[in-house]
């Protein structure tokens, strides 16, 4: 049987978006052509690609087969694609990246702002969500990640360091008790995740600081510094947001200090595009230079 690229184009659109409404969004064509085309292609393989439910469209067996073999034709029509624009170029086309959100508001705005510029045909998509992004579903074309992954068939490198501390805003200062030691915190209000939604055993910030109850919490970092910022009470904050939230200050920077790491994962296979090769590039050595800036203005 004859599988065309245009069938598993729609498939993969089917697979990321989970539903025929946002696959038709993605390759601008009618939901309802979207899912004649899967079931036409489902008739073809004599297999259901999808199981449907209320909530969308989740992979089958046959679907998670199929995943793996449409990404790879994916990933060599991108290839030819690349190799007869040249190289010589600038950057064109789009690129996601998939960052928790603290990055992804006060690092890669300055970066990929920079990398746009000096590329104007392309498309540079930042998707701040506070999880785990699916590579093999192509949720994004690359990930910032805070701890690097131990399984899947991915290409991991260390981005760079980046510090934590704690923090308070001035005016929160002023109105309570002095903080001069650890063991003062007990009495203050504390800003900081959602426990059950921290999704990496490394933003378990306020553990390590012996705190165990949280009074304003978020799974979001830019809730949390914004709390922070508006003098709801103390978090453990990124030192590069601290330059955006004037009258924010550090608490006992020799009492507590966290260093956690950014690391870029790429599926593995991606590494023979060029055009992502060179995305990359820029990309890690704008995050290193951004982070390091910034971390000198606190």
């Amino acid at each position: 049987m004859d599988v065309q690229w245009d069938d598993l184009k729609i498939f993969l659109a089917v697979a990321r978006a989970e539903s025929l409404s946002g696959a038709g969004r993605i390759l601008k064509v009618d939901p309802a052509t979207v899912g004649r085309r899967i079931a036409r292609l489902e008739t073809d393989l004599g297999a259901p690609l999808f199981a449907k439910s209320p909530t969308g469209y989740a992979l089958s067996d046959a679907g998670q087969r199929l995943m793996g073999h449409a990404v790879r034709v994916e990933q060599a029509v991108e290839g030819v694609a690349e190799e007869m624009a040249g190289r010589s170029g600038g950057m064109t086309g789009q690129i996601r990246i998939g960052a928790p959100d603290g990055a992804a508001n006060f690092v890669l705005p300055q970066v990929c702002a920079r990398i746009a510029e000096e590329n104007p045909d392309l498309e540079v998509q930042i998707v701040a969500l506070p999880r785990v992004f699916n590579l093999t579903r192509r949720e994004a074309d690359m990930v910032i990640a805070v701890s690097p992954p131990t399984a899947g068939r991915l290409s991991v490198q260390r981005i760079t360091d980046y510090k934590l501390h704690l923090a308070a805003s001035r005016r929160y200062l002023r109105a309570h008790p002095k903080i001069t030691r650890l063991d003062d915190l007990k009495g203050h209000r504390v800003v900081g995740y959602i426990q059950d939604m921290i999704f990496d055993k490394e933003l378990d910030y306020l553990r390590e600081a012996g705190i165990e109850r949280v009074n304003l919490a978020s799974n979001s970092v830019s809730v949390q510094i914004n709390w922070v910022r508006q003098g709801g009470g103390i978090g453990v904050v990124h030192d590069f947001s601290i330059p955006f939230v004037r009258g924010v200050v550090k608490l006992l920077p020799e009492a507590f200090s966290l260093t956690r790491s950014f690391y870029l994962v790429r599926h593995a296979d991606d590494r023979r595009l060029e055009r992502l090769n060179r995305f990359a590039a820029a990309l890690v050595e704008g995050m290193r230079m951004e982070v390091a800036r910034l971390e000198a203005e606190t």
